[in-house]
């Protein structure tokens, strides 16, 4: 029986530079399509403008084949190209599908990314997507006779593809410049749209901040202690800080959207909602880490901030008992030298239906026994799964579906944007509960431990406006879906009196622009920990505090 190889057509032999001219101008062009459109975006084609667009692919493909010209040697060529093709081919499908930009952050979050997130992300369409754009052109790749030269040889003839690369790049460069330099200029995305050189440079980025990363640690807060607001306290208190997930404030019905995502919290007296709360980053990756820093966005490096101390480290200095408590993919280095628990382990059926994947409300179990037996002034972190998408509809259970049909796939494109929507909204109703049943629950233990509960979404995300989905967008390109977060406080009326809290202030107070930058400083003053580290001009309690 002849083998299937017998059958084949014998593809003609090629020299290696037609390989890789062969494979980059597919790259280019079945590869790029979210970079090709936003061009066409910010330059129309027309009859004046189609020789630029000519030439703009010309001097890609001059720059990419001058780069891999001086890769192309024997046992070298097959394997590098392969490798592009299939990666090229795997982050296509993320950017045509969800329409995300990819930098150093995005390859975090990839490397960061837990089993249960993976498993929401791999779709059929994903599969196909591989398998047309990476599989089959490698497999015609390594079925194609390769004309190799004498090594001297081989040597000459790229140094002549080099050099009319060259030319080519520079006679471009020259004649366009003015097109070129005005939308290289004026429209930065596009550099991370481009296939495959945003994620090698992304991921060369992040290797490179890793590599920093290795660096001493430095505490700060050293000299904390706490203040005269501790003195005398009658009972314990607990300080509850919930990080959110994907939470978009514009989908908070605290905040004036039509739908009714907050029916329990909008119930609850007592609750205070800062409707003007801007987030540090896009991702979970950058967000939390800095939240809980006192670098502030503008200053915040992610290997800075991870070789040293944060929030959690100069409130277990002081004196507290601080816990993280996670039903996430972790917490990106903040609870390193806390105690943390991991919720997804807990196999609480009703909770977690899924092995390694539960419901936020397991972050309250256990909650009552422990306020009971609460022996320590403490600060507890409870890290939810919230909206995390794009399987929004595994967020929330059957019975806070309320807003219908939802999207029920991973694959967004198979919903309408109202389904996606829908999954996103059940999802947020899910959170009210939670959060509300939290509050109920300090409440309920008020006539022995001191409560409070500050809620501060991480990130928001995108839903398919203008055509893009979930989140990561490089924050200066990112819209405010990704940016604007919900953000709520609660306080028992022991907390208040005895940590001067003044709640009218605060409610007066709500719309002022706040960011994540406030929390660090605001939880210090909240909690009276004096050091050092501490700025006044950030605590968003100081102008309320009694």
């Amino acid at each position: 029986m002849l083998s299937l190889r017998a059958h084949l057509p014998r593809l003609p032999a090629l020299r290696p530079e037609w390989v890789t001219l062969a494979v980059i101008g597919f790259l280019l062009l079945f590869c790029n399509v979210p970079f090709w459109t936003r061009v066409l975006t910010v330059q129309p084609f027309t009859a004046s403008t189609w020789l630029s667009f000519i030439a703009a692919f010309a001097l890609l493909l001059a720059l990419l084949n001058l780069v891999l010209t001086l890769l192309a040697w024997p046992y070298v060529l097959r394997p590098f190209l392969t490798f592009l093709l299939l990666s090229t081919a795997l982050i296509a499908y993320f950017m045509n599908q969800y329409g995300v930009m990819i930098d150093a952050g995005m390859v975090r979050n990839a490397v960061e990314t837990d089993p249960a997130e993976v498993r929401d992300l791999v779709t059929m369409k994903m599969v196909f997507y591989v398998l047309g754009l990476g599989v089959i052109p490698s497999w015609v790749l390594w079925r194609l006779p390769i004309r190799w030269r004498s090594p001297g040889r081989e040597l000459l003839a790229k140094l002549v593809v080099v050099v009319v690369s060259a030319g080519v790049i520079l006679s471009l460069a020259f004649s366009y410049y003015q097109t070129f330099a005005s939308v290289a200029r004026n429209h930065r995305d596009l550099r991370f749209l481009l296939t495959p050189t945003n994620y090698i440079q992304a991921t060369s980025s992040y290797l490179k901040r890793r590599a920093k990363a290795n660096q001493t640690f430095t505490p700060i807060g050293t000299d904390a202690r706490l203040g005269s607001a501790w003195a005398g306290r009658p009972r314990k208190s607990l300080t509850v800080i919930v990080v959110g997930e994907t939470a978009r404030a514009d989908h908070f019905s605290l905040n004036g959207y039509t739908r009714d995502t907050n029916p329990l919290l909008a119930r609850q007296q007592g609750l205070i909602n800062l409707d003007n709360m801007w987030s540090c980053g896009t991702e979970t990756a950058v967000s939390l880490p800095c939240m809980f820093s006192n670098l502030g966005r503008d200053g915040f490096d992610g290997e800075k901030a991870e070789a040293r101390g944060n929030l959690l480290d100069v409130l277990q200095r002081a004196g507290l008992a601080v816990q993280w408590r996670d039903n996430q993919s972790g917490c990106k280095g903040v609870c390193a030298r806390v105690p943390t628990e991991d919720v997804r382990d807990s196999g609480i059926p009703t909770a977690c239906p899924k092995p390694g994947e539960c419901l936020d409300e397991v972050l309250l179990s256990g909650l009552p026994e422990r306020l009971d037996k609460l022996d320590r002034d403490t600060v507890l972190v409870l890290h939810m799964m919230g909206s995390h998408g794009p399987a929004y509809y595994s967020r929330s259970p059957a019975r806070f579906k309320t807003f219908q049909p939802e999207c029920t796939t991973s694959q967004l494109d198979q919903c309408t944007q109202q389904q996606i929507v829908n999954g996103f909204d059940n999802s947020l109703r899910y959170t009210d509960y939670v959060l509300s049943s939290l509050i109920d629950l300090l409440r309920s233990k008020a006539d022995r431990v001191d409560g409070a509960m500050i809620y501060l979404s991480d990130h928001g995300e995108s839903l398919g406006e203008k055509n893009l989905y979930l989140h990561g967008t490089p924050y200066l390109f990112a819209p405010d879906a990704q940016k604007h977060v919900p953000a709520l406080m609660w306080f028992s009326d022991g907390y208040q009196r005895d940590f001067g809290v003044n709640r009218s202030c605060l409610l007066g107070r709500r719309q002022l622009p706040y960011s994540q930058d406030n929390l660090f400083h605001s939880v210090l003053g909240l909690l009276d920990v004096r050091t050092e580290v501490y700025n006044r001009q950030l605590d968003l309690f100081a102008p309320c505090r009694a």
